[in-house]
């Protein structure tokens, strides 16, 4: 078996500061299509006890990346991302997790470009989010992206062992 990405040393080409975000987004990449492998339609899309479904955990995955990336950048919001993001959870037409899987890993090979592109000068710059403009920084974005993305890989694999009803 190999090691996890933060067993595997430093990420070419992203700062120290970062290197946690690159090794967390790294793993969720690696973990998508293992723990989604052989979901049909039905199981992509089903709520045990009301839980989020798989298949919102990895479009929200993909467009909560693009969203806090956009702030990151010190930009807003458009009005597409917007859109994207109401629609997160209504089932989708694709018979597998295949297509969402790669969704959310091209949203996660676009963080670790930004990643790898932000410059340590720039890691504690203000950044407003929201409507609300609350205050973060460069930085916690980058850490918030690594987090919930993890947070929501996590449901995801609960998810996933609910509707097939195993404990893999």
């Amino acid at each position: 078996m190999a090691e996890e990405p933060w067993l595997c040393g430093p990420v070419e080409g992203v700062d120290a500061y970062l290197q946690p975000v690159a090794h967390a987004l790294l793993q969720v990449r690696e973990d998508l299509p293992r723990v989604t492998v052989g979901l049909d339609h039905r199981q992509l899309w089903a709520r045990p006890g009301g839980a989020a479904s798989v298949g919102f955990h990895l479009r929200h995955i993909a467009g909560s990346i693009d969203r806090l990336l956009t702030y990151a950048r010190g930009e807003t919001l458009s009005d597409a991302q917007k859109v994207v993001a109401r629609a997160e959870q209504a089932p989708g037409d694709a018979p597998d997790p295949g297509p969402l899987v790669l969704l959310a890993q091209a949203a996660i090979d676009f963080a670790l470009a930004q990643v790898r592109a932000t410059p340590r000068a720039q890691l504690l710059d203000p950044r407003p989010v929201g409507r609300a403009g609350l205050p973060t920084t460069v930085m916690g974005l980058l850490f918030h992206v690594a987090e919930h993305t993890q947070r929501h890989t996590g449901q995801l694999i609960a998810t996933a062992k609910a509707v097939r009803g195993d404990a893999r």
